[in-house]
């Protein structure tokens, strides 16, 4: 997530909660979790971001992700 967002953190906290939930409700292990959440992702992607700038999108998305998980 960036340093500074256009989002409260209350509304970012409360939208994961409800995520994790969701996938708890259903018992989903790690790798099922992860398969759902990509899922999520690429749908979200291919549907609201142009595609010429999908890569750029999803390299920067990739770099947080490994930032943020050292």
């Amino acid at each position: 997530m960036p340093i500074l967002s256009k989002y409260s953190n209350e509304q970012v906290e409360s939208i994961v909660d409800e995520l994790i939930a969701v996938l708890s409700k259903h018992n989903a292990p790690v790798d099922l979790s992860l398969m759902c959440l990509g899922n999520t992702l690429t749908h979200i992607i291919k549907e609201h971001v142009p595609e010429s700038k999908q890569a750029d999108l999803t390299s920067n998305f990739a770099a947080a992700l490994r930032q943020s998980v050292k």
